[in-house]
């Protein structure tokens, strides 16, 4: 099994206290130490590359060149089947034309290696369990809901215990 995995992904500091709290209740071998990695994040297209070539650094800058920053709000919290509490971003359209783009640009690599036939834009925050509820996360995230977000970089992170971090960002068009 390969130790690790990329993902292209755009970073939602406004969560990343709350997120960070949670990876490290998780498994905090997967904290990052660099300044430039938001464990808060919408995935857009993952898993990605095992290596960063010149080919794929251009392809995803010229995808990221194309797409212009756009604001988004954080406020609805959704439930997967699998458990997982999330929050729904607003609207969901630019978050579903990235991953569009990019998925087409990298056919190899489908969305969650082709295992959804949906993929919904969210931003992980728990777990359901006999003491997270939606509601009890609900109340955690008191004062910093609803949030106002504007996505303006892409990111490529690493995720491998004890090595998860930025590898490249790319910054979106200015909006028009």
């Amino acid at each position: 099994m390969h130790p690790g995995h990329s993902v292209l992904q755009v970073p939602v500091p406004q969560l990343e206290d709350f997120v960070r709290a949670r990876t490290h209740h998780y498994d905090p071998s997967y904290l990052s130490a660099d300044p430039a990695h938001r464990h808060a994040h919408v995935t857009v297209l993952g898993p990605f590359v095992d290596e960063l070539s010149a080919d794929v650094e251009r392809r995803v800058a010229a995808v990221a060149a194309e797409t212009p920053a756009f604001d988004f709000a954080l406020e609805r919290i959704g439930r997967f089947p699998d458990g997982i509490i999330h929050l729904v971003p607003e609207p969901e359209d630019p978050f579903r034309t990235l991953t569009t783009r990019l998925a087409a640009e990298f056919p190899e690599h489908p969305p969650y290696g082709g295992r959804y036939d949906d993929v919904a834009p969210h931003l992980t925050l728990d777990l359901l369990s006999a003491e997270v509820t939606e509601a009890s996360t609900l109340a955690l995230l008191e004062g910093v809901l609803p949030a106002r977000c504007r996505a303006t970089r892409l990111d490529l992170a690493w995720y491998e215990p004890h090595a998860t971090g930025v590898l490249r960002s790319w910054p979106l068009a200015a909006s028009r």
